[in-house]
């Protein structure tokens, strides 16, 4: 978007805009898949540290790209003037599909699992609810942006609590030896088996949203010195908090009972640490917090396909805003299709394919970090990567290893992923024709 005197965002909101959109359904609902794939405790804690510590590196650098090219639109912007147009346009194209749609309707159909397991019976339809809150947070961030950033800013800050209650919550029903993990398989056969790898993919969904900084980066006061600083301060946060929440989940909870919970793994923990009358509570927590997921990222999602509308021609509505508002074309084209993905996908198919698909680019942008130092030495940068390349490639590599695990463990998500990057390209060469006509 144009240069805006005054940017509504500042450090604080753009932080906890990283720390809300990561803090969402994976936290809640994925180590009880991890569990039934892997067995083991002690390999599933791993992971959650290792898909931490992945995703610190991947701030880092992106950190560095973001406040040298501080413009909204996250990687269609950064891919697309490191490599070339159509690369950014496919990474455009697969953020609204893959990387907000996707994970908007799996964190709606999460919250209708929870509101229904505090109201402890199936009052409301899941997928009622989960539309409800969808189109709810798609008008509020559509027609005022300064109440949508101050609610946005609130609910992050009671899912921040709720996680941090139920830690220290936790602490004292956790059983030291469900940690040690004695009765599943040796720790190191699970950390090398592909299941591990491709249990990465979930860890990496749970994780996704510490870029989220970035795709504002055009709104927020001075970037090249806060965007830095939320993008690390955030990511850090939700780590420690990850590790703290998922070592309670698998010592207060028997192995079996966990494995089999699905994605109401939080509920199941949550009634073992607090009772039945608490798990409850808590579920309600969990929906509230819920609420702050899908309202961030229908708060940044759109504003890469407002940068694309800006661009071609054929895709100008996506850049019309209200005065006061978001992208508003851009907000309710990205809530249709996450409708769409809610009636037709289930939940686990969803962060199968967030996952491996959003880590590819997400690998692709830390190494244009190489690509812009050689090509342009001359940039400005008022942050540069700290540990590069040495964290640069750890992430990197660690992207790549997940991702040829998937190929052989996951092959259908696979085809899908490969599906979208396909259909991106075919959308990039018709937009493109139209700018030439």
């Amino acid at each position: 978007m144009p240069s805006d005197p005054h940017p509504p965002f500042g450090l604080r909101t753009a932080t906890l805009l990283v720390i809300a959109t990561m803090i969402g359904t994976g936290v809640f609902t994925t180590t009880g898949f991890l569990l039934r794939d892997l067995g083991s405790q002690p390999a599933v804690l791993m992971a959650w540290l290792l898909g931490g510590l992945a995703a610190a590196c991947g701030s880092l650098a992106y950190a560095e790209l973001v406040a040298a090219l501080p413009h909204n639109g996250g990687e269609y912007q950064l891919l697309g003037r490191i490599y070339h147009p159509a690369l950014g346009f496919i990474a455009g194209f697969v953020s609204l599909v893959v990387g907000f749609a996707a994970p908007i309707a799996a964190s709606a159909i999460a919250f209708g699992e929870y509101l229904n397991l505090a109201l402890g019976s199936e009052r409301i339809p899941p997928l009622v609810s989960a539309t409800a809150l969808v189109i709810g947070a798609s008008a509020l961030h559509s027609i005022r942006l300064s109440t949508g950033s101050r609610v946005q800013d609130l609910f992050t800050l009671l899912k921040a609590l709720l996680i941090l209650i139920f830690i220290l919550g936790g602490i004292f029903v956790v059983i030291p030896e469900h940690l040690l993990g004695d009765e599943g398989p040796p720790v190191l056969d699970a950390l090398f088996s592909p299941a591990f790898a491709v249990g990465l993919i979930y860890i990496s969904y749970a994780y996704a949203g510490w870029n989220a900084a970035a795709y504002v980066a055009g709104e927020v006061r001075d970037p090249g010195r806060r965007l830095p600083i939320a993008l690390i301060l955030g990511t850090l946060t939700v780590t420690l908090l990850y590790l703290g929440v998922n070592a309670v989940f698998l010592g207060a909870v028997p192995t079996e009972e966990l494995a089999a919970a699905n994605e109401r793994v939080g509920h199941v923990a949550a009634s073992h640490v607090f009772g039945a009358s608490g798990g409850r509570l808590l579920s309600s927590l969990i929906a509230l917090g819920l609420i702050s997921t899908v309202g961030a990222l229908v708060m940044t999602g759109p504003r890469i396909y407002e940068a694309m509308g800006r661009d071609y021609p054929a895709m100008r509505l996506l850049a019309r805003r209200v005065k006061g508002g978001g992208p508003l074309i851009a907000i309710w084209f990205q809530t249709g299709l996450a409708q769409l993905m809610l009636i037709t996908a289930s939940f686990e198919a969803l962060i199968s394919y967030a996952g491996f698909t959003l880590s590819v680019f997400a690998a692709l942008t830390v190494a244009g970090v190489f690509v812009l130092r050689v090509r342009e030495p001359e940039l400005i940068r008022p942050y540069r990567t700290w540990g590069h390349p040495v964290t640069s490639l750890a992430f990197i590599t660690l992207m790549v290893w997940m991702v040829l695990h998937a190929i052989q463990e996951r092959p259908l998500v696979v085809v899908v992923g490969a599906a979208t990057v396909g259909v991106g390209w075919l959308a990039y060469r018709l937009a493109r024709r139209s700018n030439l006509t």
